[in-house]
């Protein structure tokens, strides 16, 4: 019995001496001696020496400098694997997508002398004009028909919500109104007022658009106001899908994919080179406005790098081309150096 018990208690005391030690060791010292890069996380780093993440994670990049990844369901955690869910009927996927666009999309080869020019200058021109499908007062209409992205808005900024209460408070006699409509809700916030808000935001200010514009005061340093505007990323951003609406033979140019569907995965590093020169001119514009350079001369350079930098399958022979979207704007960062803050 004792015997048994001895040679049991030698082969389980070997066993975690092999697995639990010897094998991990081993493995852990070949690793680091043939692939230490990978063995380690496949960490980069930038021109600094900090290191900014693993080049198997994707990670969001959202100024114009750099170029954008796949759009994630998973919020980009490496650890979570997921859909958005959303059904083609859900507007928020619409938005989603629109808002992506909306910047970005150029007239297509049937648009005669507008072929390769960008949709974004006649979405503002359109939203000037202030009619969406025969109907005044499009800022209206948007917040109408999409009231959770009224009540986003004013969320997404506190000059924003800020703007909606100093409006209640000089109108407290349109608020007091909607409080007699809605019982529910005797003392209303700024986010439920949205709706309100944008109403009467497009009788007053019809055609524009309101922004959070930078204004330095006496200290030098720059207080955010609401104003009016007629041009803009957001604009651009915001009303793509209600002038496409509105256009809807409008020949455009082709997306890539994956430039808007989501990934299920943080996983997910790399784009199409497809998918990177199609944000090429956003990214060399606004690098050569930076470095103050011909931005001809800056895309130009970029895109040396996009075709120095991607890569297939077994060398080419299938599969797209991709980019690893972390080295490239690290490469960027190499070569024209920080960008200035937002």
């Amino acid at each position: 019995m004792v015997r048994h018990l001895t040679k049991s208690l030698w082969l389980l005391g070997l066993t975690v001496v092999i697995c639990c030690g010897a094998y991990p060791l081993a493995v852990w010292a070949i690793g680091q001696a043939i692939f230490p890069f990978q063995a380690n996380g496949s960490l980069l780093t930038a021109p600094d020496g900090r290191v900014v993440g693993s080049r198997l994670i994707a990670q969001p990049f959202t100024q114009d400098f750099y170029f954008q990844p796949r759009p994630s369901a998973a919020s980009y955690d490496a650890s979570a694997s997921t859909s958005s869910a959303l059904a083609p009927s859900n507007y928020a996927l619409r938005n989603r997508v629109a808002r992506t666009l909306g910047p970005l999309v150029k007239y297509g080869p049937g648009a005669g002398a507008k072929a390769g020019q960008p949709v974004g200058p006649d979405v503002e021109a359109w939203l000037r004009a202030d009619q969406f499908q025969g109907k005044p007062h499009i800022v209206a209409q948007w917040a109408d028909a999409h009231t959770g992205l009224a009540q986003a808005w004013v969320k997404a900024d506190a000059a924003n919500g800020d703007a909606v209460d100093a409006w209640s408070k000089a109108h407290q006699d349109t608020v007091a109104t909607w409080v007699q409509a809605n019982p529910a809700t005797p003392e209303p916030q700024a986010a439920d007022l949205a709706v309100l808000y944008f109403e009467q935001w497009a009788v007053e200010h019809p055609g524009t658009w309101p922004a959070a514009v930078g204004r330095p005061v006496a200290d030098g340093k720059p207080v955010k106001t609401i104003e009016p505007v007629t041009e803009g990323a957001e604009i651009q951003a915001t009303f793509f899908d209600m002038w496409r609406q509105d256009h809807p033979e409008a020949p455009l140019e082709d997306v890539p994919g994956d430039f808007v569907t989501t990934s299920g995965s943080g996983l997910d590093p790399d784009i199409t080179l497809a998918s990177a020169r199609f944000q090429l001119e956003r990214v060399a514009s606004a690098w050569a406005t930076a470095v103050h350079r011909d931005p001809k001369q800056v895309q130009t350079e970029i895109n040396a790098l996009l075709n120095a930098q991607a890569r297939a399958p077994w060398g080419g022979l299938i599969g797209e081309s991709m980019v690893n979207v972390l080295e490239l704007n690290l490469e960027l960062q190499k070569r024209y150096g920080v960008p200035p803050a937002a």
